[in-house]
């Protein structure tokens, strides 16, 4: 039982490891430690550090993307396709 869950949250967690900066990679791997160990210690078992780990992971590599896009602004097209470019000098 122990197996499957820690391959989800591994799986998990190179899914949203793809093609990142330095940022998104720190940010990704601090999510993970702590929503481990906050799942660990709320659940008290491994499934539930598993999950916190997933989840912890899949947000710091969010914060992470935030922080690389620091003067970018998403922009919307009228098909509804978005994309990222440099914010509007005001």
């Amino acid at each position: 039982m122990k197996a499957p869950i820690l391959a989800l949250a591994a799986a998990a967690v190179l899914a949203v490891s793809g093609c990142e900066t330095q940022n998104q990679t720190q940010a990704t791997a601090a999510g993970a430690v702590t929503g481990g160990m906050i799942g660990g210690l709320a659940s008290g078992s491994l499934g539930g550090a598993a999950v916190g780990a997933a989840t912890g992971a899949a947000a710091g590599n969010l914060i992470g993307r935030a922080a690389d896009a620091q003067g970018m602004c998403v922009y919307q097209r009228p098909n509804g396709t978005r994309y990222r470019a440099a914010c509007p000098d005001n």
